[in-house]
């Protein structure tokens, strides 16, 4: 049976780490290989209890041996990635995505990946971003949007979803659209980005889709979470001054100038109105979405999840 497995850089509070394992479990992962940027309440001594995961804790040894911690955390996820693809293979498919991103199959990924032909030594997996609660989806269940791949009914569909904010926003999202790779295990010299693979001066050899699996990414899943990370990403992540607009077309903002815009208008108020538009599941945008075929309903039960794999966990 083909084998797969996944490689994350974590920090995040315990829960959300256990939440992210234990889904992964749940999915068929043969192994989970988790690099701890930091060990918040003793993650490290709970995953390892876990036969099928393997724990990793960054330290000051362990970035002595790699000339020296980087500081963006960028790089430190590319490091980690490479240290997991040289280990001793245990699998022959590995997914490097974030603690906050879970694979959503429409059927077994051992499957899907068995059927790839030998010479995609790649293969991608959209993604589609979390929804926070709102009227549009039932209890127990997290909506998601999803985008087209043809960049211009994208652009129409989010122009119609997104009616205030567009114009700015690549289908809508305010992370990647790129999504992630899975990749094969043994390639001598890979060298793994965050949404690439480059292996003899080539750019994702071979690359496939797995289109019966999307990546579900919590990049906003609430108010309270997005307003915690914010300034972060202004400054260091996925919102920092110097990336591009994530449209193609004249006058459109890249994120950080977006918000900067939004937050002149009318403060933290502003970014609440922006964030209830773009970013929860009201009744109107849900029944956007699905007018558009890009609203997935799911149902994760992440908490019965966690607890079946980590019953000690309280």
């Amino acid at each position: 049976m083909t084998r797969w497995g996944v490689v994350a850089t974590v920090k995040a509070p315990l829960p959300a780490i256990l939440d992210f394992a234990a889904w992964h479990l749940s999915q068929g992962a043969h192994r989970l290989y988790l690099y701890l940027d930091d060990d918040p309440q003793g993650a490290e001594e709970r995953l390892r209890r876990h036969p099928r995961i393997r724990v990793t804790v960054t330290d000051a040894a362990y970035w002595a041996k790699r000339n020296g911690r980087p500081d963006k955390h960028q790089v430190r996820q590319t490091v980690n990635a490479r240290h997991a693809a040289n280990r001793r293979a245990e699998c022959d498919w590995l997914a490097h995505i974030d603690v906050d991103e879970f694979l959503l199959p429409d059927r077994p990924l051992a499957d899907q990946l068995a059927e790839l032909p030998n010479t995609a030594l790649c293969a991608r997996v959209r993604p589609v971003e979390a929804l926070a609660p709102g009227d549009g989806a039932a209890p127990g269940e997290t909506a998601f949007k999803a985008f087209p791949l043809d960049q211009r009914a994208r652009q129409t569909a989010a122009e119609a979803c997104f009616p205030t904010w567009g114009q700015h926003l690549s289908g809508g999202f305010l992370s990647h659209v790129a999504g992630k790779l899975f990749f094969r295990t043994g390639l001598k010299g890979l060298q793994i980005r965050i949404h690439n693979v480059i292996l003899d001066g080539v750019q994702n050899p071979g690359e496939a889709a797995l289109t019966d699996t999307e990546l579900g990414h919590f990049h906003a899943a609430d108010w309270d979470h997005f307003r915690q990370v914010y300034r972060f990403r202004l400054t260091h992540g996925s919102y920092r001054a110097e990336l591009n607009p994530q449209v193609r077309r004249d006058g459109a903002l890249n994120l950080h100038d977006l918000f900067g815009a939004i937050e002149a208008s009318g403060g933290e108020d502003a970014l609440r109105a922006f964030y209830d538009e773009v970013c929860t599941a009201s009744a109107g945008l849900c029944t956007r979405l699905e007018d558009h075929g890009l609203l997935r309903r799911h149902r994760m039960a992440l908490a019965e999840n966690r607890a079946r794999h980590f019953p000690d966990f309280a």
